[in-house]
């Protein structure tokens, strides 16, 4: 794949300030690729690429559009994890649509306001010096994911000048026709290569558990409520999610605080019933002695 090493082999490059073939030598022997996956997707191409070098593995994600323009992401492996999660998410969700009408599509690129059209789906991932942006949105072309990545070099770096850091980003469109395709292949590259990562463990505290239990799922009138147990480096979490097809909303509970979570449930729980069982005994007397004054009146 050699147009894929010599993009990033530039960029490599020019970082270390392009004077010196040894050191540019040096960078490229330690990021070794481990694998390659290529999409074809409408009229573009993916790369998903497993590097490693001396910090861990990681996942680079490429598009190529029709004019040959390209843009880059870049995934931890413990990132990756995640972020084929909130793919899973997007599925449902595009899967639950209907066909636009021609009136939206006509608004596709404007709102009712004159602004920017609010995107169907929305979500986005923190993780230390990197944030990613996650956007179902629609045009004349159809429903595609923008990711969007933007990296916080530090002060003295990116568009801030020097007292701001915040790099500018980098952008894929992901048509939806694809967005199934392109899930299994990340998970597929995360099955392969992250399951001995220590990163994708959790570290120290969560690579300690060989298994994770695995997730479920309950429905409570129009909404379903997810239950997924996961691990990074800060340890073992469960993200329990709210999702209905208008909204998803989530929150994550490390394990630490599980028996917390599960005490006050279970006390809430028991006090409800205690409650509702009173207001039943209420209602029965109540009842009791409408009936005995009828007789009374009789």
């Amino acid at each position: 794949m050699l147009w894929f090493g010599s993009v990033f082999g530039g960029t490599e490059f020019n970082s270390w300030g392009g004077g010196s073939g040894f050191q540019h030598s040096q960078r490229e022997q330690e990021t070794q690729e481990l694998a390659s996956k290529r999409l074809d997707i409408q009229n573009k191409r993916f790369y998903l690429d497993v590097k490693q070098n001396n910090k861990g593995r990681f996942i680079k994600i490429a598009e190529v559009g029709a004019g040959g323009s390209k843009s880059r992401l870049t995934l931890s492996m413990s990132v990756a994890a995640e972020f084929r999660d909130y793919l899973g998410d997007f599925i449902e969700h595009y899967a639950q649509l209907g066909p636009s009408s021609p009136e939206q599509i006509a608004q596709s690129s404007v709102g009712e306001d004159g602004g920017p059209r609010r995107a169907l789906k929305s979500e986005f991932l923190v993780r230390e010096n990197r944030k990613y942006y996650l956007d179902l949105k629609e045009n004349q072309r159809g429903r595609f994911l923008r990711i969007r990545q933007t990296v916080n070099r530090g002060p003295g770096f990116g568009v801030g000048g020097p007292g701001g850091g915040m790099q500018a980003g980098q952008t894929i469109a992901l048509p939806a026709q694809g967005l199934i395709e392109f899930r299994d292949a990340l998970a597929k590259h995360i099955d392969d290569y992250g399951g001995d990562d220590e990163e994708l463990a959790g570290g120290t505290a969560a690579g300690a558990y060989g298994e994770l239990p695995e997730g479920t799922s309950i429905m409570v009138d129009s909404k379903r409520f997810f239950f997924d147990v996961g691990s990074n480096k800060y340890g073992v979490f469960l993200r329990v999610s709210e999702v209905k097809p208008s909204y998803r909303n989530s929150i994550t509970i490390p394990f630490k605080a599980w028996g917390k979570f599960g005490g006050a449930f279970s006390r809430y729980a028991e006090e409800m019933k205690e409650i509702q069982e009173r207001q039943r005994d209420k209602i029965y007397e109540r009842r009791e002695e409408s009936e005995g004054e009828e007789v009374d009146d009789d």
